[in-house]
């Protein structure tokens, strides 16, 4: 439920939310849904019945646990690191009590040593949620939305509502196109195409035209990956470098 991680944006991952339910297009060949079927399939608790088969393969039924046993991992944690929260789920789903929520703001907030990465494809839920709790805004929590094409590109406006330290956006899986950006108030762009099985392919001419705009903007530009079935072998090289640009920290609510 936590440890090292080899996404690249990151060093490790927590996971006090396991379980999750399909919203857009972006989740169709979520790899988290593939690898909670396995764990599901060998009997981890943490992960009964979060998946049912569907045509052949493993889909999210929206069962949700929460992880006690997982809450207090970070504080073991003394060398500072960048923690992806909930990297097989999404904090911020209808099902998952807002008291629960506080309780790992109070974590995160008891562990300034880390930066800690809050992505969701739900940032209308988040703000409701910062609105209801009261939730602090903590210099070392980075909250950040999914867009996968341009019918998305509204959830930015909905994260640019939410006051916090660093806000980000994951343009991963990009399935197309997301045209003319309003990247006021965001701080840091990740893009990266789809991988494994079915992957659906990425095109330059997308990654090109986020590029163009983070530079213009003044947006850390981090580009994670080609994808493919074979991701290593597709690499993650764009325009003959490799680009691993992170925001500052604290940069502005």
């Amino acid at each position: 439920m936590a440890g090292l991680s080899n996404i690249e944006w990151t060093d490790a991952t927590w996971n006090p939310i396991s379980g999750c339910l399909m919203i857009s297009p972006g989740c169709t060949n979520c790899y988290a849904m593939r690898m909670a079927a396995r764990l599901q399939a060998i009997h981890h608790r943490a992960y009964r019945k979060v998946t049912r088969k569907s045509s052949g393969r493993p889909v999210w039924t929206g069962k949700i646990h929460l992880n006690e046993s997982a809450l207090e991992i970070p504080r073991r944690w003394r060398k500072p690191r960048r923690v992806f929260v909930n990297s097989m789920s999404d904090l911020f789903q209808d099902g998952v009590p807002a008291s629960f929520v506080t309780r790992i703001w109070e974590v995160m907030s008891a562990t300034p040593q880390h930066s800690y990465q809050v992505l969701t494809k739900r940032p209308e839920h988040m703000a409701a949620i910062f609105l209801s709790e009261r939730l602090p805004i903590l210099p070392n929590v980075w909250l950040g939305t999914s867009v996968e094409a341009d019918r998305y590109t509204s959830r930015i406006e909905a994260l640019r509502q939410i006051p916090a330290s660093v806000r980000f956006v994951s343009f991963e899986p990009l399935l197309a196109s997301v045209g003319k950006l309003d990247l006021r108030g965001v701080h840091w762009a990740i893009v990266g195409g789809e991988s494994g099985p079915g992957a659906r392919p990425m095109t330059e001419e997308w990654v090109e035209e986020i590029q163009r705009q983070c530079s213009a903007e003044g947006v850390a530009f981090f580009f994670k990956q080609w994808g493919g079935r074979n991701k290593k072998q597709t690499g993650r090289s764009y325009l003959g470098r490799t680009w691993d640009e992170f925001p500052q920290a604290g940069l502005a609510l």
